[in-house]
């Protein structure tokens, strides 16, 4: 963030080599700002002691502990026959609870000499089970002398920083390296106007760095981070705020639908009425329409809620004002779903130009990837020739030879799905930048929106149409309770017997080849299994508890004729049971499926989970979703899933997801492959910074668009929005 000569000095030219080289790799540190920017996670107090007793599993953690007691044992092993091996066990306590340290072989000698009872330290490592009792084995460890003036200068008095650290680089190692280069914060350029930091009281960037790794008080850390949280939020808004600017000066092509027009006919077709909140949000999209920039919105809404008829009639506003509109899907089996359920919805108003067909009527045509030659040519023609109001496809749409006549709005379905250059190329198809509306099913609480959406403006919507039923949803502890999932079988059997039909979701589909080099979760390594696959899962079912059932399998990797071909079959009720990945985990629609399996559902995450659960409970029969695990009671695992089964407010499942993930995905990382700039601010929790820097932003950039009278601003703007995070904001 920091412009300064001395704070762009690469960290192997101030620590060396080896040590930069494990800061670059493990830790994404590469310059000395980066590491004035890493940090400390929590501080522990010299005269206290850490919560032993609720550490999490299969994490790296520093603790600061005393020695209860240590007890040398020798065993016997193929290693060490003759009962020469040896181990140290050494127990430390900190008043909530009590943690076992192990070390082995020649590791032993050293801390039995050093860890006696009574000794205070900082110990590293990895959380594990033992005999049901946590333990860290082979832990690294810092001795706290109090007579060692070195320590206790290092360690900044009374409060102890801990710092987010590896394996590799313990968190006293970092805490040293950070003495080493602290001085370089006098350089740091401030990126806040100074009428703004006055007024609200805000410390010097300088002073906040050096507050937040030497701090002598816990008023110094809160002052440090108060301040380094409205840097980030500020910066942040800032770029958010001039997309806004700039898209605010694009002219667009105003879009009002005709009064007795193909919107007003579909209307009529309806058999049922909009909800409130259908109707609310209609109206602000046929309001921007209405205008001439060009609309950028987020439609958010629950499973469920009815977004896809939303788009639609924003559609017909726009074919209906002489435009075309194009929708966007992230999958073939989507993109075909979607083109069956419009075109059933409109009925003989999607018949333009054919027998029968009703006057006013439109064409809706399928654009994928695998159509044949005839069927794509037909369709490439009916779109440059405007025929084709509604065009509904996946990526296949941005291709350089899909022409339009005149592309008014552009719909975007499940928008993370969707890389940004494919939603420019999009846009860049139309005369003027056609409107924007962007659906997504993955409910973002409010501060996240500002954050991640910043430069859209959003609709929610949060009632669910009549006639939908509830979910129930359960745990199943497979490993614990065998027999619970036995029932679950038996309740599916139930529910086909009744007539209707049920998915069984699997991670994996079954037929990859194990990478020996794949990164493997801790679950993973927990349980020393692969995730449950879909070919085995189907088969097995195929011939034991599900035997006699029409099974059939689903997965991504299938020609998408297959696919299409397995759910228009589910679709029509010929197979009772869908074995299948996460494809089917957007807008598949099929009313007659009432219980949903996810298998080894531990590994999927909390909104996916909850999208893959929209699934069911679609039609007047009540939906059953059982989430099955092996993981046990105790683990974080267990507690997401408990999360998901007790609540179906998919807004307060998402703030229970952002809050384990923690801010690292909130700008969209996966988009643009680079760090979160967010290391302080916690979305869920500052909502009000984030709300106050907006519209601090908002009237710095009404003021000055290019920030010609504030350099430094501009400078951590740039390095905020590196080229790439830059093109993801832009085009998001």
């Amino acid at each position: 963030m920091d412009l300064v000569p001395a704070l762009e000095e690469p960290l192997k030219k101030v620590l060396g080599p080896a040590t930069a080289k494990v800061m670059a790799e493990h830790l994404g540190l590469h310059t000395v700002g980066d590491l004035l920017h890493h940090y400390p996670r929590r501080y522990e107090e010299r005269g206290q002691l850490t919560h032993l007793a609720d550490l999490p599993m299969d994490e790296h953690v520093t603790v600061v502990a005393q020695v209860a007691d240590a007890r040398l044992h020798s065993f016997a092993s193929a290693k060490a026959p003759g009962g020469r091996g040896q181990r140290l066990e050494v127990t430390i306590t900190d008043g909530s609870g009590r943690l076992q340290l192990v070390f082995f072989g020649k590791g032993v000698h050293k801390p039995h000499k050093e860890l006696l009872p009574g000794t205070r330290a900082m110990f590293a490592g990895k959380v594990s089970v033992f005999n049901r009792r946590l333990q860290l084995a082979h832990p690294a460890y810092e001795l706290l002398r109090s007579d060692s003036e070195e320590t206790v200068e290092n360690w900044a008095g009374a409060l102890i920083p801990i710092y987010p650290a590896t394996a590799k680089l313990e968190s006293w190692k970092i805490g040293k390296a950070l003495q080493t280069v602290l001085p370089s914060a006098q350089e740091a350029a401030d990126p806040l106007p100074a009428s703004l930091r006055e007024a609200r009281g805000l410390l010097p960037l300088p002073e906040a760095l050096l507050k937040i790794h030497r701090p002598h008080t816990k008023a110094d850390i809160e002052q440090a981070r108060a301040r380094l949280k409205w840097d980030e939020a500020f910066v942040l808004q800032v770029a958010l705020a001039r997309r806004r600017h700039a898209d605010a000066q694009l002219p667009a092509v105003a879009r009002r639908p005709a009064p007795d027009g193909l919107l007003a006919a579909f209307d009529r077709r309806l058999p049922f009425t909009l909800t409130e909140g259908q109707r609310k949000v209609c109206e602000e999209i046929f309001a921007d329409l209405a205008t001439e920039h060009s609309m950028h919105r987020l439609l958010q809404g629950e499973v469920g809620s009815g977004k896809t008829l939303v788009a639609l009639r924003a559609m017909l506003a726009v074919v209906d004002a002489g435009g075309q509109a194009a929708m966007l899907a992230p999958t073939e089996v989507l993109a075909q779903q979607h083109h069956r359920s419009i075109t059933e919805m409109m009925g003989e108003l999607a018949e333009g130009g054919m027998l029968g067909g009703a006057e006013n009527a439109t064409k809706v045509v399928l654009l994928t990837g695998s159509m044949g030659a005839a069927a794509r040519r037909q369709a490439l023609l009916d779109l440059a020739t405007g025929e084709a109001g509604i065009v509904i496809g996946t990526h296949a749409l941005i291709e350089d030879k899909v022409q339009f006549h005149d592309l008014g709005l552009v719909v975007v379905d499940e928008q993370h799905r969707f890389g940004v250059e494919q939603r420019d190329a999009l846009r860049g198809k139309g005369k003027q930048p056609p409107h924007l509306l962007v659906m997504t099913a993955t409910p973002i609480p409010r501060t996240v929106a500002m954050t991640v959406f910043g430069d859209l403006e959003t609709s929610v919507l949060d009632q669910l149409p009549a006639g939908r039923s509830p979910i129930a949803s359960h745990v199943v502890p497979a490993a614990d309770k065998p027999h619970f999932l036995a029932r679950a079988w038996e309740r599916v059997r139930e529910e086909v017997a009744g007539g209707h039909q049920a998915y069984v979701v699997c991670p994996r589909i079954g037929d990859e080849a194990d990478d020996p080099k794949a990164k493997k979760s801790p679950e993973d390594e927990a349980e020393k299994r692969p995730p449950l696959a879909v070919l085995d899962v189907a088969e097995q079912l195929a011939k034991g508890p599900l035997g006699g059932l029409r099974v059939e399998v689903l997965h991504g990797r299938m020609p998408p004729e297959h696919k299409d071909a397995v759910m228009r079959r589910f679709a029509a009720g010929e197979t009772d049971v869908l074995v299948a990945t996460t494809v089917i985990e957007v807008g598949v629609n099929v009313p007659n499926a009432t219980v949903m399996v996810i298998m080894d559902a531990d590994r999927f995450g909390v909104s996916q989970l909850h999208q893959l659960r929209g699934r069911v409970g679609r039609g007047s029969a009540p939906g059953l979703c059982l989430l099955v695990t092996e993981m046990p009671e105790a683990s974080a695992a267990r507690q997401r899933l408990n999360a998901v089964a007790s609540t179906l407010d998919g807004f307060e499942l998402s703030r229970i997801d952002l809050e384990q993930r923690r801010e690292g995905d909130v700008l969209g990382q996966a988009q643009s492959g680079t760090r979160s700039s967010l290391r302080m601010l916690a979305v869920i929790e500052d909502e009000e910074i984030i709300a106050e820097a907006r519209q601090e932003a908002t009237r710095i950039v009404a003021a000055d668009p290019e920030l010609e009278r504030l350099p430094a601003l501009r400078t951590a703007l740039q390095a905020l929005l590196d080229e790439e995070r830059e093109q993801y904001l832009e085009k998001g």
